[in-house]
């Protein structure tokens, strides 16, 4: 039995011994110290008095370097809340990219303001400051940008382009955490940042998600958002407030505060990973070595991410994913760009949404795949996940050529 026998059954195995060869794409990093802690927390008779929610809160405002921090129920949830708490919603505009996992971008649209879908950067897949500035009009408010899989976004020009706007910068860091920017850690450029603690996440509570300001009037605003608490009741702005019962659990909140106080050791574990993949794709032909921008010090990825090159399709792309399938690796693309998404299409039209309107994130989308990354990976199975890769490019008949 391999070292990643895992809790998670392949869907279509019945045989025990292809369960246990399945590698999946994410697997929680759960160890003996988020069991005592859970296992505490069910014996102590008080699961919603928020003394774990709120201890999650200090000690991760401590960890990023920021004075707040509000625990909520999503990344989503987290970044709908940032923007009513700065009054953005119908008639505003906002800035963001259309490519991402998590897809938080979907919080613009639920605000009922409208997003502005900018085309990402070649290279890095973060929001294209220039072609940001381009779209900015009368009705812009804010410029919503992510670090996209731990790759820390064009923040010096970002910020130069708000300030020079009179724009609310604001981070998504849902993909994000422990990457830093020119000596500065990821949630810490925008006015606020958002991040998110589910799969394939790297700091995982199950659900929840995170806001973090030096705002103390905007932290204040979030948390009457957030629920209404029973130091609240008696408040003039409570009564002026309807509550979006969108807060963390205590159980949620547990399991994140001894992630968090564990994350050093399982960066470590993922970042061996890491390096097992970069030494079996220099193999690869027409390799090219992960691509790291200027300014990017620390990228912690939330999946291993590999670039198809030019000469394949989004189908040929599907091809390789069921061909790894067969072979129990799952692998899979990074999201449906939101510009191709029907609700956009329909809500912001043809000039601004369709597969023409980002040409770049439309490439892009096309051709990433996500690759295994947790840390029950071994050396011997990341050499069998690349080989396998290698051999389902070929099949597809577009040739070899990958790009990390």
């Amino acid at each position: 039995m391999s070292e990643a026998a895992a809790a998670l059954p392949h869907p279509s195995s019945a045989d025990d011994d292809e369960v246990d060869d399945y590698i999946p794409l994410t697997d929680p990093d759960i160890s003996g110290a988020e069991v005592e802690m859970l296992g505490r927390l069910l014996s102590s008779g008080d699961l919603s008095d928020g003394r774990m929610v709120r201890a999650f809160e200090d000690a991760f405002a401590a960890y990023v370097g920021r004075d707040h921090a509000v625990a909520v129920s999503s990344g989503t949830m987290a970044t709908l809340l940032m923007l009513k708490g700065y009054s953005i919603g119908e008639g505003d505009e906002v800035l963001c990219s259309p490519f991402g996992w998590h897809q938080v971008q979907h919080a613009v649209a639920l605000s009922g303001a409208t997003p502005v879908l900018v085309d990402i950067d070649y290279w890095q897949h973060t929001i294209n400051p220039e072609k940001a500035a381009a779209l900015v009009t009368e009705k812009t408010k804010a410029i919503l940008a992510a670090n996209v899989n731990g790759h820390p976004a064009h923040w010096d020009e970002l910020r130069a382009l708000a300030d020079a706007k009179g724009l609310i910068l604001l981070e998504d860091s849902t993909e994000a955490i422990g990457s830093t920017y020119k000596g500065q850690m990821v949630g810490t450029f925008g006015d606020a940042a958002v991040f998110d603690f589910s799969e394939p996440g790297i700091l995982l509570a199950g659900q929840g998600g995170m806001i973090v300001t030096d705002d103390r009037d905007l932290a204040h605003r979030l948390r009457y958002m957030r629920r209404r608490e029973t130091e609240h009741r008696n408040t003039v702005v409570i009564t002026r407030t309807l509550p979006w019962q969108a807060g963390m659990s205590d159980l949620n909140a547990a399991l994140a505060l001894v992630q968090l106080k564990r994350l050093p050791e399982i960066l470590t574990r993922r970042n061996l990973v890491i390096a097992y993949y970069d030494a079996a794709m220099a193999s690869f032909e027409g390799i090219k070595p992960p691509y790291r921008g200027p300014g990017a010090e620390v990228v912690n990825p939330m999946v291993y991410c590999v670039h198809l090159g030019t000469r394949f399709t989004a189908s040929g792309r599907r091809s390789i994913i069921e061909d790894l399938d067969t072979h129990d690796i799952d692998a899979s693309d990074f999201g449906q760009p939101l510009h191709t998404q029907q609700y956009y299409i329909e809500a912001l039209g043809e000039q601004r949404a369709g597969r023409g309107a980002c040409p770049v994130c439309t490439k892009t989308a096309d051709r990433v795949l996500a690759l295994p990354l947790h840390r029950k990976i071994t050396r011997d199975q990341v050499a069998f996940i690349v080989e396998t890769l290698k051999d389902a490019s070929v099949n597809t008949g577009a040739g070899a050529a990958i790009y990390l």
